[in-house]
């Protein structure tokens, strides 16, 4: 650990209120809910439940998709992607076109053709009531045997729902009406398949493009899809693609001096973007982390991000800065037990990550110190989530354990679902909505 960072008190909700116009404050919109930090604002929610015990409905989703549910006036929101399998031929032929290293192949699948697909589901009975195919490829990029094609979660703002699938389309769908209002195509190298999930902020939808052969932020008006700013990534130093891509998703924060912020992760890099014309504000460089997948949180004045695959880090960064920052801002560095996928959770002054092969840990925020540090088990992708005074920690294996939040480790159940668990999961109400590679559960005691 290093440099020590005096806290006044941490805020654990987002410190900028998101102008998305029709969205309330019970609704869940984004990648980590309405604020963007795993933070739901209900005061109940379930503990135990089973296959057969307090699920209220659950719905089999067809295709596959790691997207997180999104949910507003009354209706869930998914992405899907349908797969024509390609054969084990067809699918060995293709690697050997477009991977240099036939060590790699089991690393990869391959679809030989997919349907993008848009889901609505009823809240209250769990009946799908719209189905919209926004995209068809044939011949579509391969991507890692762990990812999806339909890993980025929507984004909901007033009327519309906006479908991100990385270099496979960006579309804008009229939520009352079903009607594609416009759509936009960034092409990407992504490697292993989309992650990043889009951001709307203000007038505009953000969405990181950090790919193997291009990386840069742009944004575009959430109205029309023209481009309206696009800023490329400070230069990287990477010998290859594979370690200058990553999968990130913004954050927008307001600092002490009220510099409006978009916090933008990225391979060997954090930077802070001006929104207004996308140019840098600060820039902290993290090390060789690559393919970076957590999102940021924030709290009085600190963003703590994890610094993604290689070794893994947890970095606290103060943002009151300007240009490059690394050796000024970095508040402190921990090394151990950090995940590589799931986001860093923030309550009252303490950091909660649970790593990609099972261990939980408690940081204090303010000096980095560990408070506390346990094996839970299991394989872990989904971010955690904070409801009701308690965390929920989602497994592949279908395994959610449920923490009580404080400095002394405190495990309230574990809960066992069928089928896998990537997705992350929403809280409203006094429910969960949780997403498997098979099904939409609705969970209420």
């Amino acid at each position: 650990m290093q440099k020590p960072l005096l806290f006044r008190s941490l805020v654990v909700f987002a410190v900028v209120t998101f102008a998305i116009a029709g969205v309330h404050a019970d609704d869940w919109s984004q990648f980590r809910g309405s604020s963007g930090n795993g933070i739901a604002n209900v005061s109940q929610s379930p503990t135990r439940w089973s296959e057969t015990e307090n699920v209220v409905w659950k719905t089999p989703i067809a295709g596959k998709g790691w997207s997180s549910p999104v949910v507003a006036d009354g209706k869930v929101w998914l992405t899907t992607a349908i797969e024509e399998r390609a054969t084990e031929e067809e699918r060995i032929a293709t690697l050997e076109r477009l991977i240099d290293n036939p060590r790699r192949f089991g690393e990869f699948r391959l679809a030989k053709s997919i349907t993008l697909r848009l889901i609505a589901i009823d809240m209250a009975t769990g009946t799908q009531q719209l189905e919209i195919d926004l995209v068809h490829l044939d011949e579509p990029d391969p991507i890692h045997t762990i990812n999806s094609y339909a890993s980025p979660t929507p984004v909901i703002d007033g009327d519309n729902i906006y479908c991100h699938f990385g270099t496979f389309g960006t579309i804008c769908v009229n939520r009352k009406t079903g009607a594609e209002v416009w759509r936009k195509i960034l092409p990407l190298e992504h490697g292993v398949g989309p992650g990043s999930s889009p951001f709307i902020y203000k007038n505009a939808l953000v969405l990181i493009c950090d790919g193997m052969d291009l990386q840069y932020v742009t944004a575009l008006d959430k109205s029309t899809g023209e481009t309206l700013w696009r800023t490329d990534r400070p230069p990287l130093d990477a010998a290859s693609g594979e370690q200058k891509k990553s999968y990130d998703t913004p954050i927008a924060i307001v600092d002490a001096a009220g510099r409006e912020q978009l916090i933008c992760m990225g391979s060997q890099w954090l930077v802070a973007y001006d929104p207004t014309d996308g140019s840098e504000i600060w820039k902290v460089r993290h090390g060789k982390g690559f393919s970076v997948v957590p999102r940021p949180v924030y709290g009085d004045g600190t963003v703590f991000i994890s610094t993604g695959f290689g070794k893994p880090q947890l970095w606290a960064i103060r943002v009151d800065g300007s240009g490059d920052v690394t050796d000024t801002h970095v508040a402190w560095i921990e090394k151990k037990g950090i995940p590589a996928k799931p986001s860093p959770l923030l309550i009252d002054g303490e950091l909660y990550v649970i790593s990609d092969d099972g261990i939980a840990s408690c940081f204090d925020a303010a000096s980095g110190e560990l408070v506390w540090k346990e094996r839970v088990g299991g394989k872990y992708s989904a971010s955690p989530l904070m409801a009701a005074g308690k965390i929920y920690l989602c497994s592949h294996e279908g395994k959610v354990t449920v923490l009580k939040p404080g400095r002394k480790y405190s495990e309230l159940a574990e809960n066992q679902l069928d089928g896998q668990l990537m997705a992350s999961p929403a809280a409203l109400g006094d429910y969960l909505l949780i997403r498997s590679d098979k099904a939409l559960y609705r969970i209420a005691e």
